[in-house]
């Protein structure tokens, strides 16, 4: 859907890279490390952290304490390790919340 829309950024590739994962083990090319656009890491360690703490029609919200547990444990293997901690220093030390 995005590919055949105009951007300045590559939004179609970060939409698409975003569950590729920094050992490789993500899809759907299995992108490695580097490989793997900095703005699909960003996405994929966002993606984990919304959809583990947010309510699904098939499960309530897991909570925001074991999203970030999940990126922790993956940080340097599935997830982008600048990006980890990024992340764990927005939540864990500068108080940030997801919007409700």
């Amino acid at each position: 859907m995005l590919k055949s829309v105009e951007f300045p950024w590559p939004v179609a590739q970060i939409a698409l890279q975003h569950h590729e994962r920094m050992d490789g083990s993500g899809y759907p090319q299995g992108l490695k490390g580097e490989a793997i656009l900095f703005e699909a890491r960003i996405m994929a360690v966002a993606d984990v952290i919304e959809a583990m703490s947010s309510h699904r029609p098939y499960r309530p919200g897991l909570g925001i304490d074991k999203a970030l547990t999940e990126v922790e444990r993956g940080r340097g293997t599935a997830y982008d390790v600048v990006v980890t901690d990024a992340c764990l220093r927005l939540f864990r030390e500068d108080g940030y919340q997801l919007p409700v």
